[in-house]
């Protein structure tokens, strides 16, 4: 097994319903049967009698005046098995019916100070159904008190008969917003023997906080030798459940009326077969271990000067460099059927450790094209590697130039203008800015390379990010954008563009032979609408760029236009404040501003939620980000 598979390795456990009297009995069975935990009930179903049923008034008034178990109550009666253990919380609990709550409550409390006592893994609930409203009110009281063990809600993909499509999932919804997203409540996932027709009523799953997988006997059909598997589209989803948040696994015991050669080892067998078989890695999913749904702030490159940890990083991509060189060398055969001087004259702005001064000369050298390169770089340490490498490598062919790229003021023109200022939205690390100092270096008919770049956003759900921002508890970090390679999401409608810059910027706010007078011509608005299908919950925005750098050479991070391979950025995450609910069939309509002053440029933006007509406003969230006041990229 390689460190990446087994990274991917999701526990796998076993479910009864059963209250033994000897549990030890049938833990050692489960475990030498190859289970990595087991669930049982926490409680004996004797243990019902506290809902006061054919009980004596004084006896319920007793036990409600200090609730205690009696030996007998319990399954579990000591810590011996806790950490292999999983524990089912009473099936009888009853919020709904006023004549149960109060005594349903006392017993759940109960349960989990047991549970929590022994340190159990965590404990399941029962499968929502009515009375969701006081549910949650008795589990937001509960789970104050849970530290270690954790509390993971059952809920089955899809309700029997259900009437409104996505009942189950909306069930969950309501608990879990009644609940304030708290992080403490988690899902545990009933497959169904039907799935939704519909692939995004499964993808949505992807971006709820789901801990464990309970997959029934009854979902396994039998292959031609009578052995459980999976078929087809349960078994595509279970593994996408598995690479994408590698969840508890939890099967029932093994039904031989159901499958005639199961074995109390089968289940688990396939499933870790199924585990072992997931699609391989590619090299942007083997680079981003570690980085899933990890919030990083964007990069300050104006501002800051990188570490060398950070080039190293950024210039394992193949990809990237792969495409520069590729626009580099096609730039170069134009210029020579235009005519031009014997000698191409490139600038590398931004130059870094110089891995673009490398590919514009094997470009030159794939092209039989005499060039000279100037390098020009602003961070002091960096220009330090570039010294080694025009002493050690490059020689006379690279003329270093240690300045920032808006203010040096160069001897001569450049035919080609190249640049990797880019970051996860386009413009969000100051390459207009950048650019637009340094297009003085540019003769009138020179090329940049890249020559544009657009920015796109997209609505998206994700419980994990939210919960994320919302642990710092201020309003700053919602008011943050992140770099974040997504995992634990899911997009509400595809993304749309919202605005592209091109260069050399031709209009008259950017002279030909110096600089910009100031920057508002670099300011942008876009209101843009996504119709969503199904119900579903929002918690930010996704922004993703695409950049042609020459002609038909693109690099893209955008889902629709992704460059194979290139792992350099990860999307952009654009929270906002609190999550929004978004019916079936509703408009989300987000407006986004790039906004500027003399020190720093940053971003606002707003979202509201209005009916398929239109005629009716479900939500409006007030601006974010305003004026700078969280977050900003400096000049």
């Amino acid at each position: 097994m390689t460190d990446s598979d087994a990274l991917r390795a999701c526990p796998v456990g076993i479910l009864t319903t059963d209250a033994f009297d000897n549990i030890s009995s049938f833990i050692h069975q489960a475990t030498d049967a190859g289970h990595d935990f087991i669930v049982t009930p926490i409680s004996q179903p004797r243990f019902e009698r506290v809902l006061g049923i054919d009980q004596p008034v004084n006896v319920i008034q007793t036990w409600r005046d200090s609730p205690a178990f009696e030996r007998d109550d319990l399954v579990l009666k000591s810590a011996d098995w806790s950490d292999v253990v999983v524990g089912s919380l009473s099936p009888w609990l009853n919020f709904e019916d006023p004549a149960f709550r109060l005594n349903s409550e006392l017993a759940l409390k109960q349960e989990i100070a047991w549970a929590c006592h022994l340190s159990l893994l965590a404990v399941i609930f029962p499968t929502l159904s009515g009375g969701i409203a006081d549910t949650a009110r008795a589990l937001n009281g509960a789970v104050t008190s849970m530290s270690y063990t954790q509390m993971w809600v059952q809920v089955p993909l899809t309700l029997e008969n259900e009437i409104t499509p996505n009942q189950s999932w909306r069930n969950w919804n309501q608990l879990r917003t009644l609940t304030e997203h708290s992080p403490k409540i988690q899902v545990a996932l009933e497959l169904t023997s039907k799935l939704p027709e519909d692939e995004q009523l499964l993808d949505m799953w992807l971006a709820e906080p789901i801990k464990a997988v309970i997959i029934p006997a009854n979902v396994f059909v039998s292959n031609a030798k009578g052995y459980p598997v999976l078929g087809k589209r349960h078994q595509s989803f279970v593994k996408k459940l598995m690479s994408g948040l590698r969840p508890n696994i939890i099967v029932t015991l093994p039904s031989t009326q159901l499958h005639p050669s199961a074995s109390p080892e089968s289940y688990q067998e396939y499933i870790r077969f199924l585990n072992r078989n997931l699609p391989e890695l590619n090299d942007v999913e083997r680079f981003s271990i570690g980085y899933q749904d990890f919030l990083q702030a964007p990069l300050q490159p104006l501002m800051d000067n990188l570490d060398n940890q950070t080039y190293e990083t950024f210039e394992r991509d193949p990809i990237k460099y792969q495409q520069y060189e590729k626009a580099v060398y096609h730039a170069l055969l134009d210029r020579v059927k235009a005519g031009s001087d014997i000698e191409t004259v490139i600038m590398v702005v931004g130059a870094g450790r110089g891995p673009l001064v490398n590919c514009c000369l094997r470009a030159a050298t794939k092209a039989e094209r005499k060039v000279h390169v100037y390098a020009v770089e602003k961070n002091p340490n960096a220009f330090v590697t570039l010294q080694n490498a025009k002493a050690d490598v490059w020689h006379d062919k690279v003329t270093l130039v240690f300045a920032d790229m808006r203010k040096w003021k160069p001897t001569r023109k450049c035919d080609i203008l190249v640049s990797e200022l880019l970051g996860s939205f386009g413009d969000n690390e100051l390459s207009p800015e950048c650019l637009d100092g340094a297009q003085k270096f540019l003769k009138e008919d020179g090329i940049s390379i890249p020559a544009s770049y657009t920015a796109f956003v997209a609505p998206l759900a994700s419980t994990k990010l939210y919960n994320e921002v919302a642990a710092y508890k201020d309003l700053a970090h919602f008011e943050t954008p992140y770099v974040v390679m997504f995992q634990q999401v899911c997009e509400l409608a595809a993304s749309k563009p919202l605005w592209t810059f091109e260069h050399p910027n031709k209009t008259p706010d950017v002279p030909v032979d110096s600089d910009p007078i100031n920057n508002l011509h670099n300011l942008r608005y876009k209101q843009v609408s996504f119709e969503v299908k199904n119900g579903m919950v929002m918690h930010g925005l996704a922004g993703y760029f695409e950049s042609v750098l020459y002609k038909d050479v693109m690099i893209s991070i955008h889902p629709e236009t992704h460059s194979p391979g290139m792992f350099s950025w990860f999307p952009i995450f654009f929270p906002v404040k609190v999550p929004v609910q978004v019916p079936q069939g509703a408009i989300v309509t987000v407006d986004f501003w790039r906004q500027t002053d003399r020190k720093k440029v940053w971003y606002e933006w707003s979202v509201a939620v209005t009916s398929g007509d239109g005629k009716s406003d479900y939500t409006i969230l007030p601006l974010h980000n305003v004026g700078g006041r969280s977050s900003w990229v400096g000049l």
